[in-house]
């Protein structure tokens, strides 16, 4: 009896002081406990105002997700699936999206300054009023992407596809878009000053009512784009291949 009892009090003992089982990423991300969940499936969980500075949801299911006024700063999210989450007004400043899929995504007042977008999939994502200082959007998709009113200062945006895009009334400054697609883009009011467009290809583009100051075109194609009522300062066509280019006073050229 006495051996009994002494080996159900090793059992209990033994049980009680067992390491406990592999806790599950998911449940841990969700509960707080943990802020890495790498290729977890989190689509259409609510983080909204959540602080997430600095999570780790590399290659992470976010689809749907929502993720409105949330913390993401400095947020590792390169090869996630964000495709139609909502991050309006989201603080995503030095967050690496690298990769990641955004289409149809909400990004509406976003901050997005020096985030990296580089490679990232955001066709048709609704981006009005975003800011983007000093990030990355080099070889990004942002077909029929809606960018108007936003901010675009001393970013990279080359080899970027913005083809149907909408960046009317947007403010870029020190950007460079070189070789980028802007074809049948609209910039209608949009100003832009001391930024690079050579070699880009800026066809069926509208411009109308556009400020361009110290704009570099070499090469760029403006085939079909409309430059009416816009104002070019210090911005010369003389490298830019224009055919059937409608220009600031109206006029026809070639």
């Amino acid at each position: 009896m006495r051996a009994r009892l002494a080996g159900a009090a090793i059992i209990a003992v033994a049980a009680l002081t067992a390491p406990p089982a592999c806790a599950d990423p998911r449940d841990e991300f969700l509960a707080g406990r943990t802020r890495v969940c790498q290729s977890c499936d989190l689509t259409g969980a609510n983080f909204k105002r959540h602080d997430l500075a600095g999570a780790d949801l590399t290659g992470a299911n976010l689809r749907g997700a929502n993720f409105h006024d949330a913390r993401l700063a400095g947020a590792k999210l390169a090869g996630a699936d964000l495709a139609g989450a909502n991050l309006n007004e989201a603080n995503l400043a030095g967050a690496d999206l690298s990769g990641a899929i955004l289409r149809e995504a909400m990004l509406y007042a976003a901050i997005l300054d020096r985030a990296n977008f580089a490679g990232a999939d955001l066709t048709g994502a609704l981006m009005g009023t975003a800011r983007f200082t000093r990030s990355d959007l080099s070889g990004a998709k942002l077909r029929d992407a809606d960018l108007r009113k936003t901010r675009l200062v001393e970013t990279v945006a080359s080899d970027a596809d913005l083809t149907g895009a909408a960046l009317d009334g947007a403010f870029v400054r020190g950007a460079r878009l070189d070789h980028a697609v802007l074809a049948k883009t609209r910039l209608m009011e949009a100003q832009l000053i001391d930024t690079t467009l050579a070699g880009a290809d800026l066809a069926g583009a509208d411009l109308r009512g556009a400020a361009l100051r110290g704009v570099d075109l070499e090469g760029a194609t403006l085939a079909g784009t409309t430059l009416l009522r816009a104002t070019l300062d210090a911005t010369p066509l003389d490298g830019a291949m224009l055919r059937d280019t409608t220009m600031p006073d109206g006029t026809k050229h070639p």
